[in-house]
């Protein structure tokens, strides 16, 4: 009679689904933006592990319980490549801030299920942004559960210490140190006016330099010996 234990079947976790980041444009930007921020902001810190619309696995053995959040931050995690965040094999950390950044395709029912499972799986902050609308929800957890926050003007996150300005139907978002979240053509302009205004201190003090050269020139055709 054999006694040999049953070899369970291995779990297979799919780090994709087939279907797109992003619905449109927009919606991408947004996404782009905020996860490269987050990036910028933490880039000297090993241990936090920032992704963008990343499977996310919280149980060990069951891959139907997964979401991908649009970006998330989690800290206490080195950073590095990762094909899902396998939550078991990460010292069992759950994402701390996750964001959602909506699009026309968004429904409501989805929408309650993505809430559902970031309350059940330990996210501490959850924020939802319509880029559309210009509408900006925030969440923050009180013991077990997910509590609305009544304002998200000026609301400063508690992990990310980042700031949120909902203007006239935009999103500001500031860093600690008061600059905005930027895209790329807007970080490439701003890089483009230092390089510029380089320049032009630089010419400035090339026509300094041809102007005391002259008056040199000028004061010894005069006799005068110009001070060093």
């Amino acid at each position: 009679m054999s006694t040999q234990t049953p070899t369970r079947p291995k779990v297979i976790y799919p780090e994709s689904d087939g279907q797109p980041m992003a619905e449109n444009t927009l919606q991408f930007e947004w996404i782009t933006t905020i996860k490269g921020g987050l990036d910028a902001q933490f880039r000297n810190d090993p241990n936090v592990f920032v992704a963008g619309d990343l499977f996310w696995y919280p149980v060990e053995g069951d891959n139907t319980i997964r979401r991908a959040p649009d970006a998330m931050a989690v800290f206490g995690r080195l950073k590095g490549h990762r094909g899902s965040y396998l939550q078991w094999e990460e010292d069992n950390i759950p994402p701390q801030v996750v964001f959602e950044i909506l699009s026309p395709g968004n429904r409501g029912g989805e929408l309650v299920q993505k809430f559902n499972f970031y309350e059940r799986y330990g996210v501490e902050e959850y924020y939802v942004y319509d880029p559309d609308s210009g509408d900006l929800n925030g969440w923050q957890r009180a013991a077990d559960k997910l509590q609305e926050i009544p304002s998200m003007a000026g609301w400063v996150s508690p992990r990310l210490k980042i700031r949120f300005e909902p203007i006239d139907g935009d999103l500001r978002i500031l860093g600690p140190d008061g600059r905005p979240f930027a895209t790329y053509v807007e970080l490439v302009e701003q890089i483009d006016e230092l390089a510029r205004q380089r320049q032009q201190l630089a010419q400035q003090g090339d026509k300094e330099r041809h102007r005391a050269e002259r008056l040199a020139a000028q004061l010894k055709a005069l006799g005068v010996e110009p001070e060093v």
